[in-house]
This record gives structure tokens, sequence and C-alpha cells, in this order.
């Protein structure tokens, strides 16, 4: 793991423990073996799906995108906002939303 996804440990230690595999050039993070998460180039973002999407869109969070074939191709995560690297309790319930959308994905 990199610096910053060993740093998300403890960002997300009210969770539990959480894993890091590497995927999408960057990183996968799982908790329980669900994937909430995934970090490129330094930076977090968090699943989301109809239900939680609109929190994001509240605080102007933008969508993990990148380029493939020449064409824009968006993921269902966005960007986590900055304020739960500094509040554990928010870091947690970002996180458990998170989760839920992952899990109803599964479903």
């Amino acid at each position: 793991m990199s610096e910053y996804t060993e740093y998300l440990q403890d960002v997300f230690a009210l969770l539990g423990p959480i894993t890091a595999r590497r995927m999408f050039g960057g990183h996968g993070i799982f908790h329980d073996g669900v994937m909430f998460a995934l970090v490129t180039d330094e930076t977090l973002y968090l699943k989301t799906d109809a239900e939680n999407v609109a929190d994001f869109e509240r605080e102007g969070l933008e969508p993990f995108a990148y380029l493939r074939r020449g064409k824009v191709v968006r993921l269902s995560y966005h960007q986590a906002p900055e304020a739960l690297f500094e509040d554990p309790e928010l870091a947690l319930a970002w996180a458990r939303r998170s989760l839920a959308a992952a899990l109803r994905g599964r479903a």
C-alpha cells in the first residue's frame, strides 16, 4: 500500500479494518470484502448510487472519470469531502453511506 492508503486506516478507524488492492491504476479500498472507495492520484473517491449521489453533488464533489479510447468514462464514485479527513465521525458517516451503496449494487 502507498503511504496515502495506509493513512486511510487512520481516517476510517471507527469503521474498522480496511484493506487496499491495486486496481484502476490506483487502489480499491475494502471493508469486510466490500469495495466502498478507490484511490487514484492521491485522491479518495467514495461509492455512489441513486440514493447517496445527491449528498456528493450538494457538496460540489466531482465523479471519478478517466479517458478510454478517447471517451470520458465515469464510474459510480465521487470525490470524498475534505472535511472527513479531519473528523472521524464524519468519515464514518460517509463511509457507511458508501458501503451501503456498494451493497445495494451487489443485489
